[in-house]
């Protein structure tokens, strides 16, 4: 398996029990009343599976785009720095007078 596959699949697994722990967390704090809605319906448990994806979907995303900005070189400045004088350039303007 390439390396870059292995490096986003161990992210993507990263984000996702980032995303567990802190559907955990909104549930254990009882943030926006979570708790309560999750156990008091018939449609909990989808909510909470669907909580934890779209976390872990942003998660997982958010830790592999820092996994591969962390991989630049350290002498690497980012770009190349120019620095130019600016100038006035000339425009000729035509005039539409009748």
């Amino acid at each position: 398996m390439p390396a870059l596959v292995r490096l986003y699949i161990r992210h993507v697994i990263i984000g996702y029990l980032l995303a567990l722990v802190f559907t955990g967390l909104l549930f254990w704090l009882n943030i926006a009343n979570l708790w309560h809605l999750v156990t008091h319906t018939a449609d909990g448990p989808l909510a909470a599976f669907l909580l934890v994806m779209f976390n872990g979907i942003v998660f997982s995303g958010v830790q592999f785009g820092i996994a591969i900005m962390r991989m630049a070189d350290d002498d690497d400045s980012g770009g190349t720095k120019v620095r130019t004088q600016m100038q006035p350039v000339p425009v000729r303007v035509l005039s539409h007078r009748r």
